[in-house]
């Protein structure tokens, strides 16, 4: 990602690997003027597993993304998903130093890093420090406190842990292309940047983003991160399904979910038919559209269920006022925006991303809300040419925490 006007975002799946190029316009919005998605190879449930493989498979959607933009990629904000994915939620304090007392980025910086000063699950490190709130001289609720007068700050941060191990390994991929990671973003946290109004995490929702091989899944309250969690099922787990019931392969039966797969089968017609090609010198054979449904039902049911069990884990259950928003590749199955709402007595919706346009209107759609979110999270977080606004209450500790990294010594 440049540090001019240019963001690039890749998001590495299980079931595609997507570049986005984007330029940040004078009004303030992206434009999208490079796209590059390729079949994921190398990825299993959000992790590398072969690292030849995947690096070809990166490699093939950048240099489709430069061609497209014009653009010379040396840089990325890089997706984070797999089921080695923990969080817990932690406090810090510190004196405000200095004699007028004004909370300072320095305040800030040591107050985030004394939550972040807890032990961590074993192999893994702090992938994100998200700060969910401050309290001044006991006064809580305070979003941003640079400039206010106080002795004592305190913050209620979300810490995300991520295993070693698998950073390392997508790392690698990117550093045997000459890529430098400008930033590695938990996927459920970047779809959450391009699905979700302001309005939505204030009152409580949960976000599940179900892709290829995981369900992502982020709890937001208060305007902030509360939970979040990676579950080792998703999308292809229906196609596997319905591969299995069809003795077809695994290609023929994601086009047929694509193309016929509905998630409430009394809404599919009794009679209606879809012709099957078996293995070998099986031929086509008529399928009961019907009976697709049933076993698309099955797994998405399962699906659902999962994610109202961590829901009720966390102490969120009857505490999302705005209900479930459903987003990924999966989102798009006819039915499944009724299903969940069926499932979870609560508001349900298919996420859509918003925030960027140009080649974006060919992105409508749920399965690159990961992609457009990593563009958003970059404009919003990641790379300033100035300090961010003072009510950009996430930037100013993102910011005073590299200003704290770069004075630490080490090789960086």
């Amino acid at each position: 990602m440049a540090r001019d006007r240019t963001f690039v975002a890749l998001d590495v799946g299980t079931t595609k690997i997507c570049t986005l190029v984007a330029e940040l316009q004078d009004d303030g919005e992206l434009e999208v003027i490079g796209l590059g998605v390729v079949p994921s190879r190398g990825v299993r449930r959000g992790q590398v597993v072969d690292l030849d493989e995947a690096t070809e498979a990166i490699q093939s959607s950048l240099e489709r993304a430069e061609r497209s933009s014009g653009t010379k990629i040396t840089s990325a904000l890089v997706s984070v998903t797999g089921g080695q994915i923990a969080s817990t939620n932690s406090h810090g304090v510190v004196a405000v130093a200095g004699r007028e007392r004004l909370v300072g980025q320095s305040d800030v910086s040591r107050v985030l890093e004394a939550a972040r000063t807890i032990s961590a699950p074993s192999q893994s490190e702090v992938l994100h420090v998200v700060p969910r709130g401050y309290t001044l001289d006991g006064q809580d609720g305070v979003r941003n406190p640079l400039g206010m007068h106080g002795f004592r700050l305190e913050v209620e941060a979300h810490i995300v842990f991520a295993a070693t191990a698998p950073l390392q390994n997508l790392t690698t991929c990117l550093q045997r292309l000459g890529i430098q990671v400008a930033d590695l973003v938990l996927a459920p946290l970047a779809s959450a940047e391009a699905v979700l109004s302001e309005e939505e995490r204030e009152m409580g929702v949960v976000l599940a983003d179900i892709g290829g091989g995981t369900t992502d899944i982020v709890i937001y309250q208060d305007g902030s991160v509360n939970f979040c969690k990676v579950l080792g099922i998703g999308g292809n787990h229906v196609t596997n399904d319905l591969a299995l019931f069809l003795h077809t392969q695994f290609g023929a039966a994601e086009e047929i979910k694509n193309r016929y797969g509905h998630a409430l089968p009394q809404m599919v017609a009794q009679e209606d038919m879809v012709w099957v090609a078996g293995f070998g010198s099986e031929g086509e054979r008529p399928v009961l559209q019907r009976r697709l449904a049933e076993i698309v039902y099955a797994r998405v049911d399962e699906i659902l269920q999962l994610v109202q069990q961590e829901v009720q884990r966390a102490g969120f259950a009857g505490r999302v006022p705005a209900g479930l928003v459903l987003t990924g590749g999966s989102a798009n199955l006819r039915g499944i925006e009724a299903l969940a709402r069926e499932k979870t007595e609560g508001p349900a919706r298919v996420g859509i991303p918003q925030g960027a346009h140009g080649l974006a209107e060919s992105l409508d759609d749920p399965a690159y809300a990961t992609s457009i979110g990593l563009l958003l999270w970059g404009l919003r977080y990641g790379v300033w040419d100035s300090y961010p606004a003072a009510n950009d209450w996430l930037a100013w500790p993102r910011l005073a925490w590299r200003w704290l990294r770069d004075l630490m010594p080490g090789d960086g």
